[in-house]
């Protein structure tokens, strides 16, 4: 049996992963355990600055000597204390802001704990969660029955993308943004998150989405 540990940023990621994710690991003995991490003194998911998330890397690697970790964080208000945040965003295409990210992320970690490199996986979304719901538009306008209506929208959107996690991450161009605004009723993250990827399906995302399907095979991997 391996634990893989995964810090997310709010109550939807954590639910993504618990409800939708960790189940197809369950075969290879990987159990997935989402960790909404503490924002600060008194509150829980939500932006995270970069020292808070290593301290409790460092403390979870160290407690949990076993155990993998990992993080699903949107690169979209991403903490800019990350590490090569400044030198990230030098890159037009979201695939090499998240690359330089991610691998100075994993050696930031690998150094403070002293652990072997294989226990932390980084991983962060380019540039939401929401953007890998645009992998089936047809599918995604199932959830509400009116939801229909703005199939030909969302349609020209994902057109308009080379990949879904190429839909960019300005206030009014996000992929959530996207949704809220087309969408009635409106898209709620927190209601609509498990019941929408149970529709798209993690197949279709995979299919889709290349730096989320380089992630799951990243935890596959683990079991062999």
């Amino acid at each position: 049996m391996q634990e893989v540990i995964v810090f997310v940023e709010g109550q939807s990621e954590e639910q993504f992963i618990k409800r939708v994710i960790a189940p197809v690991f369950h075969q290879q003995q990987i159990f997935l355990k989402p960790s909404m991490l503490n924002t600060s003194k008194n509150a829980k998911g939500g932006a995270l600055s970069f020292e808070r998330f290593k301290f409790n890397a460092k403390n979870t690697l160290k407690q949990n000597p076993q155990a993998v970790l990992t993080s699903f964080f949107d690169l979209y208000q991403l903490d800019t204390g990350f590490p090569s945040f400044d030198i990230a965003k030098q890159y037009s295409d979201v695939y090499q802001r998240v690359d330089v990210l991610e691998k100075s992320l994993h050696q930031e970690i690998i150094s403070v704990v002293g652990c072997r490199s294989e226990r932390f996986i980084p991983y962060i979304q380019p540039y939401e969660l929401e953007g890998l719901w645009f992998s089936d538009i047809e599918e995604l306008v199932q959830v509400e029955p009116s939801w229909k209506d703005s199939f030909l929208r969302l349609k020209r959107v994902r057109e308009a993308f080379p990949t879904p996690e190429h839909i960019n991450d300005g206030y009014e161009t996000k992929p959530s943004k996207r949704l809220e605004d087309a969408l009635s009723p409106k898209f709620k993250k927190t209601l609509h998150t498990v019941p929408i990827a149970e529709r798209v399906t993690l197949a279709k995302i995979e299919a889709e989405c290349l730096h989320f399907k380089a992630w799951m095979d990243k935890i596959r991997s683990i079991g062999d």
